[in-house]
């Protein structure tokens, strides 16, 4: 009895054994599964960012406005890789000089992880100005006396052929498109475009640095037929020396917006003897309905800001020759730029008074930097 009893025990060890065996066997095949799915989509994954970040490589990294800037340096290129300016690499959203990795332009050699070339002599640093919401700052840019003499020996005029009629774009695009100019220029662009990750923030500090510029003629002079008449700055001199008029601080301007992508011309008013950049933005907030936003460089001034008062009481009131520079984006509909200009040109018409008009003119003025009067030349 005690026998049958005991062996009834051991057998139903043995069934609970069993069942529990293939229960174990049941949950690891399971589990199998689950890590086999678990692996391949893991593997799809990782296919699809491969294949996403070999498509931005093959783009030569220009990607557009839609891409996450949280993954690219402010001119687009993607983490990791290098630049379309020549040696400049994307390092945790900044760029620096790698030419180890990036090589150098066409004009210029290795030097380290920089590149050099003929004009890159004779150094002095420079500190820019500039007013970035309502903050004052300053950006420190090595300049060079070689590529400051070199421009000076440029010739300022254009041969035309027979019955060809001089154009002033053509001397505004001569004075911004010299490639050994371009070299030394280009690296102010990419400090603006570290310091701010989106090109709206890159124009307004842009256009800040040149505003804050001094203005100031040079006492050059250069002969022309016989005679002798004002020397004109180029972009890259109104850095070197940091002084300009308004025509060679629009010319300035122009390249650097050129150069982070904008749409840009410059306006021309002939009665005023006046330039100014125009920059591509919607035609309701444009300047006359031209399709570009005026941007006074002579001094700080509110982007679309054309209420201005020059010396001796004047205002802009000709029609501008539009200059057309470049193509690329245009600025947003959105700016707070546009409502502030709007406020400044009612106080300036007196359609907003007392201590309102004050306190709105105290509080925009901070934001800008802005001053009381233009000059025109």
């Amino acid at each position: 009895m005690i026998l049958k009893t005991n062996q009834r025990k051991q057998n139903q060890k043995d069934q609970e054994y069993t069942w529990n065996k293939i229960k174990m066997l049941k949950e690891e095949d399971g589990s199998s599964k689950k890590i086999s799915s678990t692996f391949f989509i893991t593997l799809i994954l990782l296919g699809a960012s491969f294949l996403t970040y070999f498509l931005a490589v093959n783009n030569n990294f220009s990607l557009n406005e839609e891409v996450d800037k949280s993954l690219s340096c402010g001119d687009a290129t993607p983490y990791g890789a290098c630049s379309l300016t020549k040696p400049y690499f994307c390092e945790g959203g900044i760029l620096i000089e790698k030419s180890s990795a990036c090589g150098c332009s066409d004009i210029s050699t290795k030097d380290g992880e920089s590149c050099t070339f003929q004009y890159k002599n004779y150094s002095q640093k420079n500190s820019l100005k500039y007013i970035f919401n309502g903050k004052t700052q300053n950006i420190d840019l090595t300049v060079y006396a070689e590529m400051a003499d070199y421009l000076y020996r440029v010739p300022r005029v254009i041969d035309y052929g027979a019955g060809e009629k001089p154009v002033r774009t053509d001397f505004k695009l001569k004075m911004i498109n010299d490639e050994n100019q371009k070299e030394l220029l280009m690296p102010l662009v990419v400090q603006i475009q570290n310091l701010a990750n989106n090109s709206v923030d890159q124009a307004r500090i842009a256009v800040s640095i040149v505003q804050n510029i001094p203005y100031n003629y040079t006492e050059k002079k250069v002969a022309f037929a016989g005679g002798q008449i004002d020397y004109s700055l180029y972009p890259y001199e109104v850095l070197y020396f940091n002084q300009g008029i308004c025509g060679e601080k629009s010319a300035l301007l122009a390249f650097l917006l050129k150069e982070i992508g904008y749409n840009v011309s410059i306006f021309y008013f002939a009665e005023e003897n006046h330039e100014v950049v125009g920059i591509k933005c919607p035609v309701e907030k444009s300047f006359r309905k031209t399709g570009y936003c005026f941007v006074e460089t002579g001094g700080p001034a509110i982007i679309t800001d054309s209420s201005l008062e020059y010396v001796n009481g004047i205002k802009i009131k000709s029609e501008p020759e539009i200059m057309p520079l470049s193509g690329g984006m245009s600025l947003p509909g959105d700016m707070q730029e546009y409502k502030d200009a709007k406020t400044m040109k009612n106080i300036r018409a007196g359609n907003i008074l007392g201590f309102f008009e004050s306190g709105k003119f105290d509080e925009i003025k901070e934001r800008y930097g802005l001053i009381e009067e233009y000059n025109l030349l």
